[in-house]
Parts: C-alpha cells; structure tokens; sequence
C-alpha cells in the first residue's frame, strides 16, 4: 500500500501534467476541484488574470458532512449556479489530478446537469 504523502506527491505530479496543458480565461475559466478526506471544494479560476471568479465547498456550506459524494453533487449544483448568476455557461474541467470517479464524477455530473458545458 503506498503511503498517503507518497500519493499526495503522485497526484500533485499528475495535476501539474493536466495543468501545462490546459489553463482558464474570462470566457471560459477553469473548474478545479480539490477534496480532502471530509470535505471537497469547487472554484471557477480565470488563469489569466489569476483571480477566482466563484467558489463553493463543504466547508463554506457548512454541510454536516462533506466527504461522501451527496455532498459532492450539492457543490457540484452550488457552483453551477453561482457561475450562471457571473454569465458563466462554459468551462474547462480540471480533476486536479484524482482519478474521474466518486465525488469527482459526482461532482462534474452535477454541474453539468445544473447547466455548466465542459
């Protein structure tokens, strides 16, 4: 079994990889994801000015838990809405380097239901 700071170092490397190849602008920012063992987060980063434009998470929601994937598809639609509320329908998807299942999925099939194109 690989230990948890061995892993955290893999997918950090995995997200650089995904991260020289694709970056957000104002027209169409980039969705980034990170989640923790209780919680997850969702921010919508314009990459060319270096500002995030909306964001959303367990914690900020105050949501009694946040480290299933129910949890997962609240912040999922919480971000597409905010998005909607700046005019933003279209954006770049970036899993930050996790594998695309569980609450990631969750999470992206969320905010593509709730009117986010990526």
């Amino acid at each position: 079994m690989i230990p948890q700071r061995k892993r955290n170092e893999i997918r950090q490397r995995v997200h650089d990889r995904i991260r020289a190849k694709i970056s957000g602008t104002q027209e169409r920012p980039r969705l980034n994801v990170y989640r923790s063992l209780n919680h997850i987060y969702a921010q919508l980063i314009d990459d060319s000015k270096g500002v995030t434009i909306v964001s959303a998470s367990t914690v900020a929601a105050k949501a009694k838990t946040g480290g299933n994937v129910a949890a997962a598809k609240e912040i999922g639609k919480l971000v597409a809405e905010r998005a909607q509320e700046k005019g933003i329908k279209k954006v770049v998807f970036d899993r930050g380097g996790y594998l695309y299942h569980g609450r990631i999925k969750a999470l992206a099939d969320a905010a593509r239901e709730a009117g986010l194109d990526f």
